[in-house]
């Protein structure tokens, strides 16, 4: 009698076919606990960096991509590629929830968000499709994306340095340019912004914000800070869904930082108007700039 079951329950496995056999062979697996084996996991390391740099991004107002993208790089030996493409969907998450808090603040001027959008998605797609078409996991690539990253954080180092005098100076001068004029700066920040956000996932924070006190003086800080918030969501969703048509999105990683960064980010709001924000700026400007030496030297 047990033959003769050992003998139908083999001719029911052999009837399965191979891609569905491989659960009920030597492994011993259910097919929903083989299943899980393929979903993305959390790695403590990940989560650990997404909680340091959300606290440091609530503290400040800066450090998403400037921080998260050099870390992955120089010290989790990521590809450059696969490091911008997924620090671009963890940006994208980060400033929506970001955007929906200024928005309900009013703190949003859509017209200034608009003029950035019309100049970074033509620019943003016109690189995804140059790094397509070049190819992103070649030596040469990952050392392009290294170089120009290297370079954005040393701009973004001078413009967190030098932003409080180039406020006082837009206050100085609430005028600023003529309408014509400020349409087309503002385009061709965007433009500028989406090429370099696509490349390196960096810029759209500081470098953003810098500009923009400068063409629109009149223009309170905190409806500057919104706009530019606001801008980077279709910006970084738009170069993170390149990125991972492209392959270069590690889902397990993305899943990980982001567990750390929005507990992260929620503390370090909540302790923001306690925190001494010169010190804070000229640290993380000084940190960017070694980073970013390190990675042009590189």
């Amino acid at each position: 009698m047990r033959d003769k079951t050992v003998a139908q329950n083999f001719r029911k496995i052999s009837s399965i076919p191979a891609p569905e056999r491989r659960f009920c062979d030597n492994s011993g697996l259910s097919p929903i606990r083989a299943a899980a084996m393929h979903l993305p996991h959390i790695e403590p390391l990940y989560s650990l960096s997404g909680l340091a740099v959300g606290f440091l991004v609530g503290l400040t107002g800066v450090g998403g991509g400037s921080l998260m993208t050099p870390i992955l790089v120089l010290l989790f030996n990521v590809h450059p590629a696969t490091a911008v493409g997924t620090d671009l969907l963890y940006a994208a998450a980060t400033k929506s929830a970001g955007t929906l808090v200024h928005g309900l603040k009013g703190s949003v001027d859509w017209r200034v968000t608009l003029r950035l959008a019309a100049g970074s998605v033509p620019a943003a797609t016109i690189t995804l499709i140059l790094l397509h078409r070049y190819g992103m996991d070649t030596p040469r690539a990952g050392h392009l994306i290294q170089a120009v990253l290297g370079a954005a954080l040393l701009i973004t180092a001078v413009a967190l340095l030098f932003r409080p005098q180039l406020a006082a100076f837009a206050a100085r001068h609430r005028h600023g340019p003529s309408e014509t004029r400020t349409l087309l700066f503002t385009i061709l920040t965007g433009a500028i912004l989406g090429a370099l956000v696509s490349l390196t996932s960096v810029g759209a924070g500081a470098i953003g914000v810098t500009v923009l006190l400068l063409l629109y003086p009149a223009l309170p800080t905190v409806r500057i800070v919104g706009s530019d918030v606001a801008h980077a969501v279709p910006l970084t969703l738009l170069a993170g869904a390149g990125h991972w048509l492209l392959g270069s999105i590690d889902w397990s990683m993305l899943l990980s930082l982001l567990c750390g960064s929005l507990p992260g980010i929620a503390i370090g709001s909540m302790l923001s108007s306690r925190a001494p924000e010169k010190l804070l700026r000229m640290l993380l400007a000084a940190t960017l700039t070694l980073v970013g030496v390190r990675l042009v030297l590189a």
